[in-house]
């Protein structure tokens, strides 16, 4: 086989119409061979050529996409001294743009004799190995455009590409839980109607099933485990995956965009699916250990692990940070996706231990024409040192906030002596940003997610229940702030439902009326329930996956979830750009918000410190909105008095008056979600009785 010189740039496989260059880095290899294999697995060996820069090359004309690859890297193996090439091991592309098949576990994956962590095997890891794919870059984008909707202006929708239409009824079996699936009519429709602008999407870079898992007859469901940083993951194609998969996700992404929606994908550059100085050699490890994961100083053998996965990307060489950048704008130019949620991204900044918000990786980020422009959404936790940062990114950034997710749960569970911190939350967290100059956007508000429990499971469970798991329920967390409201699980007691219901709408509505950009974790509009698990990385099953049939018993949440977005899309009262100052308006006596007892006397230092349920009112004042629109007009607003009572008992609330509304029309009710017998016009100093565990909403539409 007669292979050219080749190019070192770009790495990977690039086809160009005539044929496809190869090029891959390596520091430490002394020879790489090009493993290219027939239909029927044959595999044939050519060495790369050329060495430029660290990065070996060649190019063979007539193989176009389809073609299935990987490398053989020859170089010293040394695990004391961090080296661990063997050629006896068939490796990945880290620049590979699709991946077929599955691993195969079997002890020919890994360097060492099962039982002897010191001997070496020889074994060829072929058979049992998944291969890199050459791909057709090109694709008809129909004239997609990024649709850079504002972050005030987002509702992001936490989605799992699989488990959001696995059981969906309209959707064609051959093509449910797969990025067709996704981008099918009815679920976009879903979408819409719920008035979300941003769906995040759990990994789908090609990941890997850990072997432990596939002992206990489980699988990867989350993600979490990437091995391929430029490929889809081909578990969630359903026209192929010898490169097929990367045409589907384009095409389901076009769609999106078409409906308004924009993608946002979650992303793990922190660790790789090889795991520790035990794991298997699957691609990294066995083309530059040194280069590709950070290991111990004093003992190369081992690696620094701040992610507790085993491994760390070695965010302090050139070469890791080039592979997340590559891979960043790649997805961004290629696959047009809008921004990415970064998965504990803490340890991405840990150049030596600590956080340092002047990491390399911040520098590359805030200087990149074109990763600078999308969205960039921190995870800020780690298992090293510090643990939780929240608050602690640069500009640009903006985070999951977990503080906010505690606080809201804490409130509506009656927590004494949690207003002081729930009025932080729910007016952007100002103390956690505006010393950075950061803006309320640069909180992602939620209150559930992927990693615990549901929305509906919050409200019925006091304890996890993750035996299914096969850890002895000894996995996720155990402080969970839920509460069952008297019952753990399911129950036929109509009080407890209803109660149960009520405080979902209470969730939902704080949520979305809260300033930041809320997120809303997918089946909790639908009542979506895990039995009490709060940890189903591993239930690729019908536990984890949103049951649609069951889903038509919750019309009136998912009515509800919908009406809530469209109010906040409607008023640019709860999404402002900036922070609440707290101060009167000039020409008014009325301050921008105002905190106001159940009397309708402002809050004194001692109200936000009682040891008691909280109850109170906020005045979000429609004219003290500081912002511009885009034109550079004043934006005014309605104002809107909202009346909380987190309590167990009713509680009469007497209205402000008239400086504060002349007329009340009531929008939400978390106790009448269908406003049946809202239909009241409240007056000035006007009083109602609110009843336990609820929240009305009042619109002032006339000053």
């Amino acid at each position: 086989m007669h292979i050219w010189p080749g190019s070192q740039h770009p790495l990977g496989a690039t086809f160009d119409g005539g044929g496809t260059n190869f090029a891959i880095f390596s520091e430490v290899a002394e020879r790489i061979e090009l493993c290219l294999f027939d239909e029927d697995g044959t595999e044939s060996r050519v060495d790369l050529p050329e060495r430029n820069g660290l990065v070996w090359h060649g190019y063979l004309p007539r193989v176009g996409p389809g073609q299935h690859y990987g490398y053989r890297v020859h170089g010293p193996y040394d695990p004391a001294a961090g080296l661990r090439c063997n050629p006896a091991k068939l490796l990945l592309d880290p620049y590979a743009r699709a991946i077929d098949g599955s691993i195969t576990w079997g002890e020919e994956l890994f360097a060492y004799r099962f039982g002897d962590p010191e001997s070496t095997n020889d074994a060829d890891s072929a058979p049992k190995m998944m291969t890199s794919v050459v791909v057709n870059p090109y694709f008809d984008w129909d004239g997609d455009r990024p649709l850079r909707v504002p972050y005030n202006e987002s509702i992001i929708y936490e989605a799992h590409v699989k488990g959001m239409t696995m059981t969906h009824p309209g959707i064609p079996d051959d093509v449910r839980g797969t990025y067709a699936g996704l981008a099918h009519p009815v679920m976009i429709e879903h979408l819409k109607s719920l008035g979300v602008t941003a769906v995040e999407l759990m990994p789908v870079h090609q990941f890997v099933h850990d072997s432990t898992l596939v002992e206990r007859g489980l699988k990867n469901y989350w993600g979490y485990n990437s091995i391929g940083f430029f490929a889809p993951h081909n578990g969630y194609a359903s026209f192929g995956t010898a490169g097929e998969q990367v045409l589907e996700f384009k095409t389901m992404v076009r769609a999106l965009h078409r409906a308004g929606i924009e993608v946002i994908l979650d992303v793990v550059y922190n660790h790789t699916a090889e795991g520790n100085h035990l794991g298997p050699t699957l691609s990294f490890r066995g083309i530059d250990n040194r280069a590709y994961y950070r290991l111990v100083d004093d003992d190369p053998r081992y690696y620094y692990d701040t992610t507790g996965t085993g491994n760390s990307l070695n965010v302090r060489h050139h070469e890791s940070l080039r592979l997340i950048m590559d891979s960043l704008r790649y997805w961004v130019t290629e696959m047009h996706v809008d921004g990415f949620r970064f998965d504990l991204a803490s340890s991405l900044a840990r150049e030596f231990h600590e956080v340092d918000r002047l990491a390399a990786f911040f520098d590359l980020v805030n200087q990149d024409p074109v990763v600078s422009r999308v969205k960039l959404i921190a995870e800020p936790w780690d298992v090293g040192e510090g643990g939780y940062q929240v608050g602690g990114f640069p500009p640009l950034w903006t985070e999951w906030n977990g503080r906010y997710r505690d606080t809201v749960r804490d409130f509506w569970r009656g927590e004494p002596a949690s207003l002081g911190e729930f009025a932080a939350r729910f007016t952007g967290s100002s103390d956690l940003y505006e010393a950075d100059n950061r803006r309320p956007i640069a909180s992602i508000n939620f209150v559930t997610a992927h990693d615990g429990f549901t929305l509906e499971d919050l409200v019925a469970y006091n304890e996890k229940h993750n035996e299914a798991n096969g850890e002895d329920n000894n996995d996720g967390e155990s402080h969970n702030r839920s509460w069952n409201h008297g019952a753990e699980g399911p129950t036929d007691d109509p009080a407890v439902h209803a109660l149960r219901e009520r405080q979902k709408r209470n969730i939902l509505t704080t949520l979305l009326l809260s300033q930041g950009v809320p997120m809303i974790a997918h089946g909790d509009e639908l009542g979506r329930t895990q039995q009490g698990n709060n940890n189903v990385y591993c239930q690729d099953n019908e536990l984890s996956w949103i049951d649609w049939k069951q889903a038509r018993e919750h019309d009136v949440l998912t009515a509800f979830t919908s009406r809530l977005t469209a109010l906040r899309a409607a008023h640019p009262i709860f999404r402002r750009q900036r922070f609440f100052q707290g101060r009167a308006i000039h020409g008014s006596s009325v301050d921008d918000i105002a905190w106001l007892r159940p009397d309708g006397r402002h809050m004194q230092d001692d109200d936000w410190h009682r040891d008691r349920a909280p109850v109170v009112m906020i005045y979000l004042n429609g004219q003290g909105i500081p912002d511009r629109d885009q034109v550079g007009e004043r934006i005014v607003d309605d104002s809107f008095l909202l009346l909380l009572n987190a309590g167990h008992h009713q509680q009469m609330f007497t209205l402000p008056d008239e400086a504060f509304g002349r007329a009340w029309t009531i929008e939400v009710d978390t106790a009448d979600p269908l406003l049946a017998s809202s239909r009241r016009h409240p007056q000035p100093n006007g009083r109602l009785r609110i009843p336990p565990r609820s929240m009305l909403v009042l619109r002032c539409t006339v000053r």
